[in-house]
């Protein structure tokens, strides 16, 4: 018996001999993956859950009137300038910056998008007003969950969408402004969402490519800034959101280490053929 079959032998299609499964091979192209490393990936995912607590959070202080809409625009502007200089001085390699805009350029978006919304404002204060406030605290829910959902990762996946994750959390952002008593506490909640769920995670991405430890300090700064201001919301939900985090960075990637003992991917003759010889000579 042979391996061809564009021959004709005595033995059915399916008979294999012995030799066959003498090239049977487990795990070829399995990753190994190691505890620590795996955790420091899981970084991003705390990221997006705290951004997505802080954002509840800062909307349920403007909503009660424990935060004066002035005071969180100033914060947010300086807490973006210095930002923006730390991301600039990342992102500088030998005097030139790797992302091809100017710093004119970027002040001339952040000016444009500012007054536009601010423009705008007053519309989105009464965009939904013939929308009842359960409904509007359901589809901000669900819109939030969607960009934890489909945000990028780092993973090659066809449900990462980048555009859609931030698309939703903007809107999640539009609804909850809507509820709030005036036109400039919209206009200043709508600003501080594309300052948490647009600019931080491009922050936080350059600092974990190029600066792992500092990547790290920030996202256990970030993690306590976020379980601290919950604390003075709810005291059981601080507890399952911690617990929520700890589950993410430290048990997830106990339990993928774990069942990476239990993986059995074989390979084979049986695999598809791969043609690894050069046909340049024949074409």
């Amino acid at each position: 018996w042979q391996r061809a079959l564009y021959k004709r032998q005595p033995f059915p299609d399916n008979y294999v001999d012995r030799s066959f499964l003498e090239e049977l091979r487990k795990n070829v192209r399995a990753r190994r993956y190691r505890y620590w490393a795996v955790v420091f990936e899981a970084g991003l995912v705390v990221q997006q859950l705290c951004s997505v607590c802080v954002f509840g959070v800062v909307w349920r202080y403007m909503d009660v009137g424990l935060l004066a809409p002035q005071w969180l625009f100033g914060t947010g502007l300086l807490a973006s300038l210095v930002g923006y200089v730390l991301f600039d001085a990342v992102d500088s390699g030998a005097g030139r910056r790797q992302s091809g805009r100017t710093r004119w350029a970027d002040l001339r978006s952040a000016v444009v998008f500012v007054a536009f919304t601010y423009g705008f404002s007053p519309v989105l204060k009464t965009l939904t007003e013939s929308i009842s406030t359960d409904t509007i605290y359901a589809m901000s829910a669900l819109m939030l969950l969607g960009h934890l959902i489909f945000y990028d990762y780092g993973a090659n996946a066809a449900i990462v969408s980048s555009t859609l994750s931030l698309n939703m959390a903007i809107f999640a952002s539009v609804c909850l402004a809507s509820r709030l008593p005036r036109s400039l506490h919209a206009f200043v909640m709508v600003t501080f969402a594309i300052q948490i769920f647009a600019l931080w995670p491009m922050l936080q991405k350059k600092l974990q490519a190029r600066t792992p430890r500092c990547y790290v300090a920030v996202t256990l700064l970030f993690a306590v800034a976020a379980l601290l201001g919950l604390l003075t919301i709810s005291s059981v939900g601080t507890v399952l959101f911690a617990l929520l985090l700890v589950s993410v960075s430290c048990l997830c990637p106990y339990c993928l280490i774990r069942l990476q003992l239990f993986k059995d991917n074989i390979h084979g003759p049986w695999d598809e053929a791969e043609i690894k010889d050069d046909l340049s000579r024949f074409l």
